[in-house]
């Protein structure tokens, strides 16, 4: 309960918080943290690029400074940013309490900050990842990369990469059952503020475009560490592997752009005095290039043996996607030019973040040609662009810092310094990255350079430590605002629009003392004892806001959970686990190199691996098991806003978009099988499994199992407590046959010799296979939970509805399996 919720100055507050407002901070601040670390290593580097050749670094060190900068900057900073803000910001705006799931946030973060070790940590063990941040095969592999990639840091920055994706995967389905479900009585859609807009499509963007990296990576995770054969062949891998990434990566530009673009537009309102001019088609625009992000992604390949026409084809999307971003331009310069501009520093960054991208969208234009594209790719015009276009949205999200400073930490900031910051800042990026398009012959992460061109490598030099050295201007500011700085009033802005402004500064634990409502077209609190609102009332999205004593802050009496130490457990038995994962390698070259498999050099086995791996086994399965019963309420909203998922409850829409996500795996994964397959000649495939009957029992054995599933619910809504134990251990009898079967067909098969890493074929067989495998241990693992609850407090009898989410679970392995079987044993 709130009152027994520790203060915001211990720190077990911050380990079992599962609060928004304090994950969002935690967000901020790891996120911060990560930004140093990467600016440092970028620092390193352009001191390496002062002349041509350089010589500060080795080549090897060179590489995973570059490697690191980008992979930091990209993954572990700019989205997390970002995602603090939602944190905090997105409920507020909408008038919800928390997130749908307030422990999995918290958890979310905590796959965040251990991935983020993870990576830190690779740099000390061996040497980390350095094959650049697109991965790119074969280079990703340790075949056809130095022995330093064999090395278990290579192996560590990979699976820190599928933590992260997991963290990513659990925020976006928090968000998105939030966002649909959670909104204050009369907040529809159309009236959602501008950064919660953002937000919500840049959370859809992430279900389906992290869902296929992480695909991606699982399938590199295996080449690495398992020795299979995705990308270590020349059977069309490297051709796969950028299908695959970039697929995410360029819906990752618009993931990372949105919710800048979303202070921009709340920053412009509220400094400009006025609503966004075309605010609706501004919406329409952001729609649009949602789901455009996912069919430009080929332009990244125009180098490829992908032929012309195809690449005509996607060289028109590229162009036609930057359309819609030419109407929201217009639409803030326009709200500009009616406005009356307040130059305040959230404001300036802003502004400063639409010049830089205008430069970044018209030198982009120039990649979207085939043939322009075939004389800039792989040189410093790409990374001025890349710079220009990501560090823009960068700008907005420091913005966006100042923006809500006052409100998270109840302090103002000295403006004078702001300004200043954002002087040092602007002068210092533009010293920076321009001199690159002017530099643009030099080949990308290489040190080597024609002298011709030092001239403006050195600008670029003086430029990052000019840029490095704006944000300790920015931490001063910050830090002196914190312990000297005026205290903030609950609205420091004018003419601010949203929800957060109505409350104190910083917001009560429980946002809201009352009921947020919009039914009567402005923001009233309703539904509170003893408040009153005799206060004025300030412009919102909907239309007016109103404010005065009592109107938040207030408990209002309901029982509400704020701390849960289990998602901090789950989050350190997973970095255990993925640590003793990552120096598994050297046993498996061990025991495959006599078995014919070709092993590139490997450091000695480490006996410490395998124990870590055991270790966080163990806890993972002992942290996820009081994780679930563990007894936490969270808030919920019996009056809100759902359209369109009226009739959804809240968990059901949750289990939803989870499975759409796992679609996205899959279907990655199986459209990887059939791109190998056709790539070498459908009828010369190897058909792997030993026989079709094992197939064609475990299809029928599966099929049973979702009628017994089915069984089970009926059993729990009748609250037949013994039906309900045998139909669900029945369930549980049938997975167990259909692993059984698994095993046997495994063991037959490696009798005859074949094992995952005897040829290309063998590693699709067992990794899809496995994969799938794995989701039904799983799904055994939550049944024999769920049977000691039934067995021991009775539970689903009341409310049989956990048993329909498992089962939805259950029916989607079990479809997942029909594919899979004429697939692999039938063609």
């Amino acid at each position: 309960m709130a009152d027994d919720f520790p203060p915001m100055t211990s720190a077990k507050r911050w380990l079992v918080t599962t609060n928004h407002k304090d994950v969002g901070i935690l967000y901020l601040v790891t996120a911060l943290f990560i930004f140093v670390a990467a600016g440092l290593l970028a620092m390193l580097f352009r001191l390496q690029l002062w002349s041509p050749g350089g010589g500060f670094l080795s080549d090897s060190a060179f590489n995973q400074a570059v490697t690191g900068h980008g992979m930091l900057m990209v993954f572990w900073f700019i989205s997390p940013l970002a995602s603090g803000f939602a944190n905090y910001v997105v409920p507020l705006q909408i008038g919800a309490k928390d997130l749908a799931f307030p422990r999995l946030n918290a958890l979310s973060y905590w796959f965040y900050l251990f991935s983020a070790i993870l990576v830190i940590l690779s740099f000390f063990v061996g040497s980390t990842y350095a094959g650049g941040w697109t991965m790119y095969a074969p280079l990703n592999v340790p075949t056809y990369t130095p022995a330093m990639q064999a090395t278990t840091g290579g192996n560590v920055t990979i699976l820190a990469l599928i933590m992260f994706i997991l963290s990513i995967t659990l925020g976006t389905v928090n968000f998105l059952t939030t966002i649909h479900r959670s909104r204050a009585e009369g907040l529809g859609l159309w009236n959602m503020p501008l950064f919660t807009w953002s937000w919500l499509l840049t959370v859809w963007m992430m279900l389906f475009a992290f869902a296929t990296l992480l695909a991606a990576v699982v399938l590199l995770a295996t080449d690495r560490i398992l020795l299979t054969q995705y990308f270590a062949t020349d059977q069309g891998s490297s051709l796969l592997w950028a299908h695959l990434f970039w697929f995410f990566g360029h819906p990752e530009v618009y993931i990372v752009f949105f919710p800048a673009l979303g202070i921009m537009f709340e920053t412009f309102q509220t400094f400009c005095g006025r609503r966004l001019v075309g605010r609706k088609w501004v919406i329409i625009s952001m729609v649009l290039v949602a789901v455009q992000s996912f069919l430009v992604w080929m332009h990244h390949m125009f180098l490829t043996s992908i032929n012309l026409e195809i690449k005509t084809l996607f060289m028109a999307t590229t162009i036609g996607i930057s359309l819609p971003f030419d109407l929201m331009v217009f639409a803030l310069i326009y709200t500009m030019v009616k406005g009356r501009i307040r130059f305040t520093t959230p404001f300036l960054f802003n502004l400063g973040a639409l010049v830089l991208f205008i430069l970044g969208g018209i030198t982009g234009v120039f990649l979207g040609a085939v043939v322009l594209d075939y004389e800039f790719r792989g040189t410093y015009w790409v990374v001025a662009h890349f710079h220009y276009v990501m560090f823009a949205g960068g700008t907005a999200l420091i913005g966006g810092i100042y923006y809500w400073w006052p409100k998270i930490t109840g302090k103002m900031y000295d403006e004078a310094l702001g300004k200043i910051h954002f002087a040092v800042f602007f002068a210092g990026f533009n010293l920076l990255y321009f001199p690159m398009f002017l530099a643009w012959e030099t080949p990308r992460r290489v040190f080597h350079y024609q002298e011709g061109l030092q001239l403006y490598h050195q600008m670029a030099t003086v430029g990052a430590f000019v840029l490095g050295g704006s944000f300790l201007i920015m931490f001063y500011a910050l830090g002196k605002s914190l312990v000297a700085g005026p205290d903030a009033p609950d609205n420091p802005w004018e003419f601010s629009r949203t929800a957060e402004w109505a409350i104190p500064s910083p917001p009560p634990l429980e946002n809201w003392a009352g009921r947020p409502s919009y039914a009567s077209g402005r923001l009233e609190f309703v539904d509170q004892p003893s408040a009153t609102t005799d206060g004025g009332a300030l412009p919102t999205e909907t239309g007016t806001m109103e404010t005065g004593t009592g109107t938040a802050g207030e408990h209002d009496g309901e029982h509400v959970d704020h701390a849960s130490i289990w998602p901090f457990g789950i989050g350190l038995a997973m970095f255990v686990f993925f640590l003793g994962l990552s120096g598994l390698t050297p046993y498996l070259a061990n025991f495959a190199e006599p078995r014919g498999a070709t092993i590139v050099d490997s450091p000695e086995p480490n006996a410490v691996y395998p124990i870590l791996t055991l270790i966080g086994l163990a806890m993972l399965f002992y942290t996820l098991w009081q994780f679930g019963m563990e007894q936490f309420n969270a808030p919920d909203q019996p009056i809100a806003e759902r359209w369109p998922f009226d009739g959804v409850g809240k968990t059901k829409l949750g289990v939803w978009f989870f499975l759409a996500s796992d679609v996205m795996v899959f279907g990655a994964i199986i459209g990887a099988f059939l791109f190998l397959r056709i790539h070498l000649g459908w009828s010369e495939w190897t058909t792997v499994p030993p026989a079709a009957w094992p197939g064609l029992l475990n299809t029928y054995v599966l099929l049973t199992s979702s009628f017994t599933v089915i069984l089970a619910l009926v059993m729990a809504e009748r609250g037949n407590k013994k039906g309900l134990l045998a139909a669900l251990s029945a369930t549980m009898l049938l997975g167990l046959t259909f692993m059984g079967v698994k095993a046997w067909e495994y063991s037959s098969k490696f009798a005859e010799g074949d094992y995952w890493f005897s040829g290309l074929e063998y590693s699709v067989y067992y990794v899809t296979t496995g994969m799938h495998g794995l989701h039904v241990l799983f799904g055994l693992f939550v049944a024999g939970f769920m049977l000691v609850r039934i067995a021991t407090v009775d539970a689903y009898l009341e409310d049989p509805r956990p048993v329909e989410f498992f089962g939805l679970y259950w029916h989607f392995v079990d479809i997942v399996w029909v594919f899979l079987f004429p697939l692999f044993y039938l063609m």
